[in-house]
């Protein structure tokens, strides 16, 4: 049991921060460092953090993150490749895409938001990559509590 004193107030119980935020590193072997990822349901807000630790350009290795529904994935990867470079590799307006990041090379990071109603507790929800040929590798779970 955590004891807090704020304002003035004194508060008992177990403490609960939010997470908000997911943070992903992406390599030149075509793997995140994560497998799961878990956020909360109560986020206003979803910050996606990625940063790509290897040292391959984006042009041959280039990473994003895409959130959306794991039935979902196959499709949005697919489309991606026929959207392009240019495009991020997600289709544009795709309502199925809940959330994404732009595709960054070796060295470079990127964060984008999107909204937390977006996603509901107990969904089926997956991140990937939608660089051609990554999202069949280049993915893990996205839990939201």
């Amino acid at each position: 049991m955590r004891i807090l004193l704020l304002a003035g107030l004194l508060l008992t119980g177990t403490v609960h921060a939010e997470n908000c935020v997911i943070d992903l590193k992406g390599d030149d072997a075509m793997k995140f460092d994560k497998a799961e990822v878990t956020v909360s349901a109560s986020c206003k807000t979803i910050t996606i953090n990625l940063t790509h630790i290897g040292k391959l350009p984006a042009a041959s290795m280039g990473h994003n993150v895409v959130i959306a529904a794991t039935g979902d994935v196959q499709a949005i990867g697919t489309a991606g490749t026929t959207a392009g470079a240019a495009a991020n590799y997600v289709p544009a307006g795709d309502a199925r895409v809940l959330g994404h990041t732009s595709v960054v090379g070796g060295g470079a990071s990127t964060a984008a938001t999107f909204p937390g109603s977006a996603l509901k507790v107990g969904g089926d929800y997956s991140f990937f990559c939608s660089f051609p040929g990554h999202w069949a590798i280049m993915k893990g779970k996205l839990i939201v509590k």
